[in-house]
């Protein structure tokens, strides 16, 4: 029934009690209805308008290059009522690749005071934590937020800071064993890491001591900087590294294609985290799926809306994971690919 209707209806009901009981003075009887009928009306006209809620999304890259986890957010906010103009609004900043740029854009984002940050990376949740802790940040995939000082520990974060992590227990290790099985007679692995990342202490204990236990000796290539890609291949080739390692970082993800084209060059048979790069030309990916996270990531943003604190929500782990393969990047290095690892691929690029 209508607003209208129901306010049609309660005024009847009070007319004909009115009625009921004889009023000897007209005047009265008027001003009694006038009454009851503005009494009656104006809750459902005075009511407030449904709450259009606020969003900042804070972007390392480009509109382009995070296109595919912008569209499984906006259907992860979909699928639980949220549309975009009616009930939620969405400010983007990107950094187009700047990282150096971060810390601006996250003020930016809280001088417009939105509801909730929403970032995906350590890199961008750490300039995004320093700009506010007040405001609510769900992070859709992230290293380690504990070692980058985000969150107490992953089951009550403690602070502002939750959402879904980009760790796994057994990923790192998943990854060092792929590259032994395309690769057996690797001995030397380089590892591709930015030492300005805060969320490298896990994985890379992880990382040594999976290496180890494979018999491999680890090399570690630093790059802060674009101009530092070129120097950290010479490394690799200078120290006869026979397989590469790249780890999670904003600077690779948006300089992948110059990674893989260093890769290529060296003959350096390399595993990547994510399958941008396999389709960059890169050899191999396994990791999480990003657009899972970024799908997920809406659950939280209701919670919080629907008043969670962010303190109180634990954070979750990845829950799907994919292994790509490209066989035109393995044939420009003359690597044959075991049918056993191609069996397992969920994506294989012929």
């Amino acid at each position: 029934m209508s607003e209208h209707a129901i306010c049609t209806e309660r005024f009847l009901c009070a007319l004909l009690a009115m009625l009921v009981k004889p009023i000897s003075d007209l005047r009265l009887l008027i001003s009694g209805l006038c009454a009851i009928l503005f009494a009656l009306c104006l809750p459902a006209e005075a009511q407030e308008p449904a709450k259009i809620w606020r969003v900042g999304v804070l972007v390392s890259s480009s509109a382009s290059l995070n296109a595919s986890r912008d569209q499984a957010l906006r259907q992860g906010l979909h699928e639980i009522g949220y549309v975009e103009g009616k009930n939620i609004i969405m400010d983007y900043r990107f950094a187009e690749g700047k990282l150096d740029r971060l810390s601006e854009l996250a003020a930016d984002l809280v001088r417009l005071k939105p509801d909730l940050i929403l970032v995906g990376g350590t890199r961008v949740a750490v300039a995004a934590k320093q700009a506010t802790s007040t405001i609510p940040i769900v992070v859709a995939g992230a290293g380690d937020l504990v070692a980058a000082g985000l969150v107490q520990n992953l089951s009550r974060p403690g602070g502002n800071v939750t959402g879904v992590s980009r760790l796994s227990p057994d990923i790192i290790g998943t990854r060092v064993e792929l590259l032994k099985e395309v690769v057996p007679k690797v001995t030397r692995m380089a590892t591709l890491l930015n030492p300005g990342n805060p969320g490298y202490a896990t994985s890379l204990r992880e990382i040594e001591l999976d290496a180890l236990a494979q018999g491999i000796k680890l090399q570690l290539l630093a790059a802060r900087s674009p101009d530092d890609l070129e120097k950290a291949f010479r490394a690799a080739t200078r120290e006869s590294a026979n397989a590469l390692l790249v780890m999670v970082d904003a600077l690779f993800s948006n300089y992948r294609s110059r990674i893989v084209e260093l890769a290529a060059k060296g003959r350096l048979p390399t595993i990547y985290d994510r399958v941008d790069f396999v389709e960059a030309g890169g050899l191999i990916s396994y990791g999480m799926n990003l657009a899972d996270l970024s799908r997920r990531a809406a659950w939280y943003v209701d919670q919080i809306f629907k008043g969670a604190k962010p303190a109180n929500l634990p954070l979750t782990e990845p829950a799907k994971f994919e292994l790509v393969i490209n066989l035109i990047a393995a044939k420009q290095i003359g690597l044959t690919i075991p049918p056993n690892v191609l069996a397992r691929a969920d994506k294989v690029i012929r």
